[in-house]
């Protein structure tokens, strides 16, 4: 119980009230629009921590990985149920054995000012090798999911893809997963759109993607502006030496 109050009061350490506020309005939507909706527990449950990933992820604490586990989880039975199966790989292939990379990655980069981790931004050369990776390998993948019956096999296929790159720059602290992540959640936020619109039960789903979608504009501000003071900082420590 001494560990656990520990765990928590470093956690919460210095985070401002605009933080605070966004996340407590993110929990509480999704809970109320899933309970108008009826959506299912699992479903619920599902949007609640992933919400609370990326919040945690934007303020840059480790304890984000911990949500991440269960939305993984979750969120790969979800995506099953919708023949959405390029979801299902990602979660459970890909994202729940990347949150234990975060967590020893993180674990290691910590500003103890601040108990943040220090952001920091890719050369040029690596943003647009990035960006052409993931053009290619979507196609590739849309192909392949076309093959197998997906229900929307290229949106699909770039959620994937572009996901894959921007965990990657998630677990190695790059403001850049902002800018991949904000475009990752618009074609994600039509897809679940279009299930819904299908008949599907999933309106907590879909909510969670409007919302990580917002969250992904705020998080992309604080990002560039937090990394470039920490490249700033560095700059002067290292002309001082």
């Amino acid at each position: 119980m001494t560990n656990m109050k520990t765990i928590l009061k470093h956690e919460l350490t210095n985070w401002k009230l605009w933080e605070i506020s966004w996340l407590i309005f993110c929990i509480l939507s999704i809970t109320l629009l899933s309970l108008y909706w009826n959506d299912t527990l699992i479903g619920m449950i599902s949007a609640i921590t992933g919400i609370t990933y990326v919040v945690c992820i934007g303020k840059g604490n480790i304890s984000a990985y911990f949500f991440g586990i269960v939305n993984c989880v979750l969120y790969s039975l979800i995506s099953f149920e919708a023949t959405l199966y390029g979801e299902v790989l990602l979660n459970a292939g890909y994202y729940l054995p990347m949150m234990f990379v975060g967590i020893f990655l993180w674990r290691k980069n910590i500003d103890h000012s601040t108990n943040e981790i220090s952001k920091r931004r890719m050369a040029w050369h690596n943003r647009m090798i990035g960006m052409l990776v993931i053009l290619a390998l979507s196609y590739l993948l849309g192909l392949c999911l076309q093959s197998l019956g997906d229900a929307m096999p290229f949106v699909d296929a770039f959620t994937t893809v572009a996901s894959i790159i921007a965990m990657i720059a998630t677990v190695k602290m790059y403001s850049e997963q902002w800018w991949i992540w904000l475009f990752v959640n618009m074609f994600s936020v039509y897809m679940w759109y279009c299930d819904f619109q299908a008949g599907s039960d999933n309106i907590a789903t879909l909510v969670m993607w409007g919302i990580y979608l917002i969250n992904a504009i705020i998080m992309l501000f604080k990002w560039e502006s937090e990394s470039k003071r920490y490249e700033l900082s560095f700059t002067r420590t290292t002309t001082k030496t």
